[in-house]
């Protein structure tokens, strides 16, 4: 849990607002999946007391016929929405909020910036709260389908892949607007980057136990061996002379400013990404649903 202010904002560069991140390894098998789902629903309301509004309104962005960017018109699949009832006069149970959904497509299909069609949206329907679902890119290929990212401080859609469109936010809205997002992508250049780090965690556990009899390389917890390993700035020049003494922020603008000028800095995603975009498109619509209603 992160919480930028003011001062912090204009030092990192980053709006300001509260951001949680919740990591996991797993959530295709069912005991794990539940597991986030519950989090999830505690933190979502931790972050924003939803207990509060009385109407709430559903956003789920993205491409539902692009399997890595369907996230957010997957979880609306899975929303129970009730505003339709309440319009009707319907006998209502209580504990059940005025709840609403939809799913604008992206700017490519339809001609219309997103954040038009929400703010239209909320003139119209007046709703207390605004929850944006999104895909994003990841920063680093661990976080890859697995980890869920909440801030109250909204999205700019499409900015992780150099496509930004208009700023969706209480500021752009006057509504209260909590965003969702899971990173499903990763840029070609971020897995070299990565790729080299881990190269250095490797030899340098690869040099610290081999005399132990130890070097055991199991795909489980692998990672977690060798996340504090790390070679000395003469280590990392001997493997890979003048690149191994670049800075991680130098050596991830020349990886990228390669691959661009080639265009191989391609956006990529595991091949399992339709099974378990299903699995996380249902962690975050019941969670939602959760929060909103005594169901």
């Amino acid at each position: 849990k992160v919480t930028v202010d003011d001062n912090v904002s204009r030092i990192i560069g980053k709006k300001k607002g509260r951001y949680i991140t919740i990591e996991f390894d797993d959530v295709t098998d069912t005991d794990n999946k539940n597991k986030v789902e519950d989090i999830f629903t505690l933190e979502l309301n931790d972050i924003f007391d939803i207990s509060k509004v009385n109407s709430v309104l559903i956003i789920g962005l993205g491409n539902r016929d692009s399997t890595p960017d369907s996230l957010g018109p997957k979880v609306v699949d899975d929303i129970v929405v009730t505003r339709h009832l309440f319009l009707l006069g319907e006998d209502v149970s209580d504990g059940v909020k005025c709840t609403s959904s939809f799913s604008p497509g992206v700017m490519g299909n339809n001609g219309i910036e997103t954040f038009d069609i929400i703010s239209l949206l909320c003139k119209d329907i007046k709703p207390d709260l605004v929850i944006i679902v999104d895909a994003l890119a990841a920063s680093n290929i661990g976080r890859v389908n697995k980890c869920i990212q909440i801030t109250d401080s909204g999205i700019h859609p499409g900015s992780g892949v150099g496509n930004m469109r208009k700023e969706i936010s209480f500021d752009t809205l006057g509504v209260p607007t909590i965003a969702i997002g899971i990173p499903t992508v990763v840029e070609s250049s971020i897995i070299v980057y990565d790729t080299m780090n881990y190269l250095f965690k490797h030899i340098s556990y690869i040099k610290d136990n081999q005399s132990k009899n130890k070097l055991i390389f199991s795909r489980s917890n692998y990672v977690d061996k060798i996340k504090d390993k790390d070679l000395n700035l003469e280590e990392k020049r001997d493997i890979l002379g003048m690149i191994g003494e670049l800075s991680d922020t130098d050596k991830k603008s020349l990886i990228e400013e390669v691959l661009a000028s080639v265009n191989y800095n391609f956006i990529v995603t595991p091949k399992e990404v339709d099974f378990v975009i299903d699995k996380l498109s249902m962690i975050i619509g019941n969670g939602i649903n959760k929060c909103l209603h005594d169901i």
